[in-house]
C-alpha cells in the first residue's frame, strides 16, 4: 500500500529527533554564520552530512535566505542516491515529507510537465531512505514561512538533463533551488582542502567538465546547475568551504563541505 508520508529516515542520527534539540542547534548555527541583509539568491548548493559536521557550512547558505523568509513558497531540492540507485530524476508519489519540527507538503503542480521529460519518473524507493533531501528540510522550516517542496533525487544524468528540469520549474522568486552535495570523501585534512579548493574554483567559473567522479558526491544535480546557471548567466559566490576537520572530527579522514550562492543579474 502507498504511504501518504514520508517518515523521517536520519532524525536521531543525522539530528537531533527531539524538535527542541532540533531546533536549537539550527537556531545556534545560524547565529553562528551571522545574518545577511543583502539580497537573497535564487539558487544554493549546501551539503547533506550530519548535524555536527556539516551543519555550521549549510547555516552560512540558509542564513541569506531570510530577506525571502515570507516570499519563497515553493522549494524545489535535488541531491544524489545513497541507498538506492535510480536513473535520471526521480520524484515522489507521497503528499506529505515530515520531521521532527512538522510536516512539509510536496509540490505536485509540476508532475505532469516533469513527467514529460524523458529523464524523469516517480520513484518510491529511492526516497525512503534517502539523507540527502532530508537533512535539508529542517533548515528550510526554521528560515521559511510557509511553503512547499519539490523533491528529486538524482541518479545518473547529464547536466543537461538536470538543466532541462531545473528550467521547467525556475519560477521566480517565490522558487528557491537547493542542490545538496558533499565535497571529497575520506582524505587526510591537506588532501581535501586541496580538492575541495579544486571544485570550488570550477563552480565560481560554472565550469561543469572541471568537476570529477571524486570531487563531489552531489556532482550530478551541481553541473546540472552550473550548466543553467552559465545559461542564465547567474553569479556565483562561495558562503562557506571546511571539511569534517574543521568542524567536528579527525583530520586524518575527512568529508569537504562547501555552500555557494547563486544570484540572477537582475537581483544584483
Amino acid at each position: 500500500m502507498m504511504s501518504f508520508v514520508r517518515s523521517p529516515a536520519v532524525a536521531g542520527a543525522f539530528y537531533p529527533a527531539d524538535a527542541v534539540a532540533l531546533s536549537n542547534q539550527i537556531q545556534a548555527f545560524l547565529a553562528e554564520a551571522g545574518e545577511d541583509v543583502g539580497v537573497a539568491p535564487k539558487a544554493l548548493i549546501a551539503p547533506h552530512a550530519g548535524y555536527i559536521y556539516s551543519g555550521p557550512v549549510a547555516a552560512h547558505a540558509y542564513a541569506h535566505l531570510q530577506p525571502l523568509h515570507d516570499i519563497i513558497k515553493r522549494v524545489v531540492l535535488l541531491g544524489p542516491c545513497h541507498r538506492v540507485a535510480t536513473l535520471g530524476l526521480a520524484l515522489s508519489s507521497v503528499e506529505t515529507f515530515l520531521t521532527p519540527l512538522g510536516p512539509v507538503l510536496i509540490d505536485h503542480s509540476f508532475d505532469e510537465a516533469l513527467l514529460a521529460l524523458p529523464q524523469v519518473h516517480v520513484y518510491d524507493a529511492t526516497h525512503t531512505a534517502e539523507h540527502s533531501l532530508e537533512v535539508h528540510i529542517p533548515f528550510l522550516q526554521t528560515v521559511l514561512d510557509e511553503f512547499k517542496l519539490l523533491p528529486m533525487v538524482v541518479g545518473q544524468a547529464s547536466p543537461e538533463d538536470v538543466a532541462d528540469v531545473l528550467e521547467q520549474v525556475w519560477g521566480g522568486p517565490e522558487t528557491l533551488i537547493v542542490i545538496s552535495s558533499d565535497l571529497s570523501h575520506y582524505l587526510n585534512y591537506d588532501a581535501a582542502q586541496t580538492l575541495d579548493r579544486k571544485t570550488c574554483d570550477a563552480i565560481e567559473h560554472l565550469d561543469v567538465d572541471a568537476i570529477g567522479d571524486n570531487q563531489a558526491c552531489g556532482r550530478m544535480p551541481v553541473k546540472g546547475l552550473l550548466h543553467l546557471a552559465k545559461r542564465k548567466g547567474l553569479t556565483v559566490r562561495t558562503l562557506d568551504l571546511r571539511n569534517s576537520g574543521d568542524t567536528a572530527g579527525p583530520r586524518n579522514q575527512v568529508v569537504g563541505y562547501g555552500s555557494w550562492g547563486f544570484w540572477e543579474e537582475t537581483s544584483q
